[in-house]
């Protein structure tokens, strides 16, 4: 019985540390404040930094570096994958309007369902 115990403590420590090292986000932006989050897991993620550098991912894969060019199709091909997807956005707060609002138009002329990410409000 003792080394059951030890066995489960083990278990419970590497579990611990391997889920620390799962981000999701693994390129830093700095999103606004918003009062609603959404609880639900996006398919593809759409990432534009403080340097309007443009990466995306679909499901768990890592996210790759792309051009505003080479966005429509990357989000066209993980739609031929998934159909029912949506996208999250997720925009630096320093981004301007104008940067987000082009990738609400390839998701708007593609029928695609997004959602911008946001941070909860500090108290």
């Amino acid at each position: 019985m003792a080394s059951m115990t030890d066995l489960i403590f083990l278990l419970l420590i590497f579990f611990m540390i391997t889920s620390t090292m799962v981000s999701p986000n693994a390129i830093k932006v700095l999103l606004p404040q918003g009062k609603q989050q959404t609880s639900a897991k996006p398919l593809t993620r759409v990432i534009i930094d403080k340097n309007l550098n443009y990466y995306a991912a679909f499901g768990n894969d890592k996210e790759q570096s792309l051009t505003l060019e080479e966005l429509t199709p990357f989000l066209q091909s993980c739609a031929e994958k998934e159909p029912e997807m949506y996208i999250a956005l997720y925009a630096d707060e320093t981004v301007p309007y104008r940067e987000i609002v082009k990738v609400l138009n390839i998701a708007n002329e593609n029928k695609f369902k997004m959602v911008l990410a946001t941070r909860p409000p500090e108290n």
